[in-house]
């Protein structure tokens, strides 16, 4: 049995996610079948991802990985897989790694990026917030108060379940190319809808409907199921993973 890693690009508009459901299009899902038919297999062989993106959300470089046993070489086993994949999900590349890597629970770093276009257009719609203006000095000032330790909980959602909603931010920041702010934010973990959370946060102090110092004072104070605003799913993207 070997065990590969694969890197994943897709366009999230018409996936329910990453993580498989009955009955609903996934990312997940369509890998695993596409293994399936490939392989013509009965039973599932699970491809276990580096993170759940949530419904509408994209990948440059999700990472997954599989157990399997073929004679098929790292370049053949890729296109074969494409072959049964859809055109809004690819795989860039596949790679045997050894057994103790874990797409999930080895990685460092992960890297998103969330873009909002300032104007209308029907180009960007599926790949960013559509937006009239931004005070892009406004939203710098929150974006390096989010650098370094803190506890999350009052910008994500809020699960009993999870007892530890502290992340390591190292990269925090807003960047203006032409017409796109971008903002991306680098961090150990996240939590669910944090990154949707910061960023329509962030906005709304900038469009006067959220202040500066309540928005401090909330990371600073975490508290959970506050009244915060979160940005659109189809803005955000999963940029990278770093396993080094």
């Amino acid at each position: 049995m070997k065990r590969y890693k694969l890197l994943i690009k897709y366009d999230g508009e018409k996936f329910y996610g990453w993580q498989i459901q009955k009955y609903k299009r996934t990312v997940q899902g369509l890998i695993e079948n596409a293994l399936s038919l490939v392989f013509k297999l009965k039973s599932r062989v699970i491809v276990h991802g580096a993170g759940r993106t949530d419904s509408g959300v994209h990948a440059y470089q999700q990472v997954a990985h599989f157990d399997f046993l073929t004679k098929l070489n790292e370049k053949d086993l890729k296109n074969a897989l494409n072959s049964k994949l859809d055109i809004d999900c690819k795989i860039i590349s596949i790679k045997t790694v050894d057994k103790n890597f874990h797409a999930r629970f080895s990685a460092l770093k992960r890297q998103y990026l969330y873009q909002c276009y300032i104007g209308n257009s029907i180009l960007f719609r599926n790949q960013s917030w559509i937006l009239n203006e931004v005070k892009l000095r406004c939203i710098n000032s929150l974006a390096k108060e989010i650098i370094g330790t803190h506890d999350f909980l009052s910008f994500s959602k809020y699960n009993p379940d999870i007892n530890n909603t502290k992340c390591k931010i190292s990269e925090s920041k807003w960047i203006r190319n032409n017409d796109m702010v971008i903002f991306s934010i680098v961090s150990n973990r996240f939590l669910h809808h944090m990154i949707r959370y910061l960023v329509g946060t962030m906005i709304a102090v900038s469009e006067n409907r959220f202040s500066k110092n309540k928005f401090i004072f909330l990371l600073k104070n975490p508290k959970k199921n506050v009244r915060v605003f979160k940005a659109p799913p189809q803005g955000l993207i999963l940029n990278k993973i770093d396993y080094e």
